[in-house]
């Protein structure tokens, strides 16, 4: 019996031609897309589901697969194998593509074909990877564009305005992985993202999301400063509120992990011989959120933020707004209460005392991680209209707004402390904001403090006599 599968035992997918009956093809699966349903034309009333892959079997060829049918098969096909594996593909049926209407939301290939699965006649296989030929396996780390075909992040910042809305190649390595958020929209639609900070020689942090299951599966496979990434075909826009440029993936994008080219191996080489330096101000330009203050301009009160969190009610995108307010809870002299944390160097994330660990990158518990000091603060803000507790306020912004370092602060007596939380108590101040919607969170509402800083008690009775936006 042979050690594994060999490809001549195979239609090449270089071979495809319509006439074709009775094939048998294996590839390795390079993408895959979220079951999706869509109301039957034929039975009014009812939905057929689909989903789709691609699949390769040579640097050269890989192809896009399709399967329509009822939720239990479609689900259960979907279930059976993940990017990566091997499959088998028994009796699929070969159609000549529509090139341009089918690569507007699919991954171009280089085949004139895609292959269809029919419920009736196809099989689909997972093969074990003891089965099947290592040159098949090795096909995972190659990229399906040219691997010098990409932009540097600094590019991406670089151009701005002038790639927004454009598809285009990322070769990064992972920064951090978020956890994935899940909610419910206004029509009651279940959704949820991943926020995945990529960086490279060029620049230190940039935003990737991932709206889809099996995007979000990939991506919590991946090691923060060990992994690198070609993302090939992600979409690119500018985020009017971080005033910054963002990738997206897409139904088109293909991610390449750790690819086998001397470009991803440069970069890898540099996340190795840099991941220990300037851990404090990695830290801090990950914990400093990355908003520009001049593009929040509404004015809220309590009441009003309040109002605007129920009327957003299911939106998973942050809101941003500038309070007048006074910090009316500060126990920055309370010895029961952390306020100075630990924080990992590879993420950002906040580290388990107990165990000394970092939750979000403990899945390589095998290496030694280091730590950095930050504020962690929870105050509550008051105005004439309400309070807003447990609002969070950390890293450099919490070192400006008390007027003092970690260090500074670690050295101080409890009567210093107390002292300097009465000098920052019941003072009007001009708060910037950025809330997210969170059942897990106080009030629903996650509320982070971007800025805080005494008011102009010129400008805040003008904005607070003209403020009333929702």
């Amino acid at each position: 019996m042979a050690k594994f599968f060999a490809l001549k035992n195979f239609t090449a997918l270089s071979d495809l031609h319509p006439n074709m009956a009775n094939l048998k093809i294996i590839g390795i699966v390079i993408g895959k897309t979220d079951v999706k349903g869509f109301p039957d034309r034929k039975n009014i009333g009812s939905e057929r589901y689909t989903f789709s892959f691609t699949i390769r079997d040579s640097p050269n060829h890989f192809v896009n697969v399709s399967s329509w049918g009822s939720e239990d098969y479609i689900r259960s096909l979907s279930d059976n194998f993940k990017v990566g594996e091997c499959v088998i593909i028994e009796n699929p049926l070969i159609q000549r593509k529509e090139t341009e209407r089918e690569e507007r939301f699919s991954p171009a290939t280089p085949s004139n074909y895609k292959l269809l699965l029919s419920e009736n006649h196809s099989m689909v296989k997972v093969c074990s990877p003891y089965e099947v030929d290592t040159k098949l396996l090795s096909l995972i780390h190659l990229p399906v564009k040219e691997s010098r075909d990409y932009y540097s992040l600094a590019d991406i910042v670089a151009n701005g305005h002038s790639l927004d809305g454009r598809i285009i190649n990322v070769l990064a390595a992972v920064r951090s992985v978020g956890e994935p958020k899940y909610f419910t929209t206004s029509d009651r639609r279940k959704g949820q993202r991943c926020e995945v900070k990529l960086f490279d020689e060029t620049e230190p942090s940039f935003t990737m999301t991932c709206w889809d299951n099996e995007s979000i599966l990939l991506a919590q496979s991946w090691m923060a400063r060990e992994t690198v990434i070609f993302a090939s075909d992600v979409r690119i826009n500018f985020n009017k509120f971080q005033n910054c440029m963002a990738a997206t993936v897409i139904s088109k994008t293909i991610i390449t992990v750790n690819p086998d080219t001397p470009e991803a191996n440069i970069l890898l080489n540099f996340i190795r011989e840099n991941k220990e330096t300037s851990i404090a101000d990695e830290i801090d330009s990950y914990l400093k959120e990355s908003v520009n203050l001049n593009t929040i301009v509404n004015v809220y009160t309590v009441e009003q933020l309040k109002g605007k969190a129920l009327e957003n009610e299911g939106k998973v995108d942050p809101f941003y707004g500038i309070l007048y307010a006074y910090i009316s809870t500060l126990n920055i002299d309370d010895e029961t209460t952390k306020v100075v944390r630990n924080r990992c160097s590879s993420c950002g994330y906040i580290v388990n005392d107990a165990s000394n660990t970092c939750t979000i990158c403990s899945k390589d518990s095998s290496r030694s991680r280091s730590f950095c000091l930050s504020f962690d603060v929870l105050v509550d803000l008051t105005d004439h209209t309400g309070t807003l507790r447990s609002c969070s306020l950390s890293g450099s912004v919490a070192e400006e707004t008390l007027g003092c370092t970690i260090n500074e602060f670690l050295t101080m007596t409890s009567e210093q402390k107390t002292k300097l939380k009465w000098q920052l108590l019941l003072e009007r101040s001009k708060i910037y904001l950025k809330l997210i919607l969170s059942h897990r969170a106080r009030g629903g509402l996650k509320v982070t403090i971007l800025s805080c800083k005494l008011a102009d008690p010129i400008e805040a009775s003008r904005d607070l006599a003209g403020q009333g936006h929702t």
